[in-house]
């Protein structure tokens, strides 16, 4: 039931954004990046650091949305315990 849950997890999908949608990453249940999208309007080629900086705050939200989603789904089969390895 774990292993299925588990290959369920990478079917799954999360979006993590910031800048108000401006950049968006879909990131699966096992923490894989899909994809990344950006607002045109975001792109300047004068202020890269303001995208690298909106990137790593989708990023940080999609993953902490990921594990959010693992730790309640592998929660309901672990009843609660912390299972090294499993989150």
């Amino acid at each position: 039931r774990l292993a299925k849950l588990q290959e369920e997890l990478g079917n799954e999908s999360v979006e993590g954004t910031a800048g108000g949608g401006a950049v968006k990453i879909r990131m699966t249940g096992h923490q894989k990046v899909q994809s990344v999208t950006f607002d045109p309007e975001v792109v300047d080629p004068e202020d890269v650091e303001m995208l690298q900086e909106l990137v790593a705050a989708a990023i940080n939200e999609a993953v902490a949305k990921s594990q959010e989603m693992a730790g309640q789904r592998l929660g309901a089969i672990t009843g609660g315990l912390k299972i090294p390895g499993l989150m």
